[in-house]
């Protein structure tokens, strides 16, 4: 039974592009989780909407340093662009190094005056809209792991982000 996980291990860690040993931990954790049955982390939705907000600033200031602080050292990036965004990636982005490059990769590509980030409520979820003039860029969906970000979900495809309108009223309901 051991080898037979370790194989497991080897081969998942392949497909995610994780080390054997990294999988072996994502797996004693979500066997605990489960064990416990209760969610990993109960956030209050000011925290997450501090927690967004800080990495829409930093992610779009170009604050390299301040994006490094607010992304956890495993943090994944999930891009849905369909080759058609700003940023396009056919496989999930491990580590904080290789997210923060994407998003600096990213903020150099776009223009420098005219970008307007509103935090919008998005399937009850504190999210990053990115406007550029009346076009949507990206919708970011953050899970946050406390203070720091364990998982990012970004919306690049305009295909998808064509019925993102600006909310009649305004901004739309602010984060609190």
């Amino acid at each position: 039974m051991r080898s037979e996980r370790a194989e497991a291990h080897t081969e998942i860690g392949r497909i995610l592009d994780r080390s054997p040993a990294a999988v072996r931990q994502l797996a004693t954790r979500a066997r605990r989780h489960v064990r416990e049955r209760r969610p990993r982390h109960r956030l209050v939705s000011d925290l997450h909407a501090r927690v967004t907000e800080r990495f829409a600033e930093a992610a779009m200031g170009g604050d390299l340093r301040a994006l490094m602080e607010v992304l956890a050292p495993d943090v994944t990036l999930w891009i849905d662009g369909s080759g058609k965004g700003p940023a396009v990636s056919l496989r999930p982005v491990h580590g904080r190094d290789r997210v923060a490059a994407v998003f600096a990769a990213v903020a150099r590509g776009l223009p420098a005056a005219g970008l307007d980030v509103r935090y919008r409520w998005v399937a009850g979820d504190p999210c990053a809209l990115v406007r550029a003039g009346p076009l949507a860029v990206v919708i970011v969906d953050l899970t946050p792991d406390g203070e720091r970000i364990a998982g990012v979900f970004a919306l690049t495809n305009p295909d998808k982000l064509t019925g993102v309108r600006p909310h009649p009223q305004g901004p739309g309901r602010p984060l609190p």
